[in-house]
């Protein structure tokens, strides 16, 4: 399931020739907003499609770079779930550890859409492989670049794992997409 995602992340910066989240959403014709009623570590962000308008709001008091994230992450539901979301918002509280398939998907197709392979293995060449730096030179969350790598080896790439963080998204009964 990984190929289809990184395929359909892939056309989707290739469609609108990007890989700027905020600049697909608008490219998409969603309505973004950004909060600032949520704590920090609260509410993310959540997606909703109310009378056919797609609306992302997106919490304000994150970093540039966790709302990116999250704005990629909430464009990925409107893009592979749409059917799911005309029973209701999707509320993304913990974007990074998570067990449920459709957030998973959301997560690969947002990495995939915010990191060129490309840039990943240059990266790794310039910094020697450390994980830490390799997120930080990619200005993305070290957690959510977890996601960027699995899709990867899923995809042939032989790279290492990091093994000191979290990885319970990959743990939950057989990933399979």
């Amino acid at each position: 399931m990984t190929d289809v995602i990184f395929n359909e992340a892939v056309r989707y910066r290739k469609r609108f020739h990007t890989s700027d989240p905020f600049e697909l959403l608008d490219g998409m014709g969603v309505i973004l907003k950004f909060s600032e009623m949520y704590p920090r570590d609260g509410l993310r962000g959540f997606c909703a499609l109310m009378n056919r308008i797609r609306y992302v709001v997106i919490n304000g008091k994150q970093p540039e770079e966790e709302q990116r994230v999250v704005a990629a992450h909430e464009a990925a539901h409107l893009i592979l779930h749409m059917d799911q979301l005309k029973a209701g918002a999707m509320r993304d509280f913990g974007v990074y550890n998570v067990t449920s398939r459709l957030e998973r998907q959301a997560n690969f197709f947002a990495a995939d859409f915010l990191i060129d392979d490309e840039a990943v293995l240059d990266q790794i060449q310039t910094s020697d492989g450390n994980f830490l730096d390799v997120a930080k030179n990619l200005l993305i969350p070290a957690p959510f670049f977890q996601f960027k790598l699995f899709s990867m080896v899923n995809r042939g790439h032989s790279m290492r794992m990091p093994g000191d963080l979290d990885s319970t998204f990959l743990k939950s009964s057989g990933w399979n997409g």
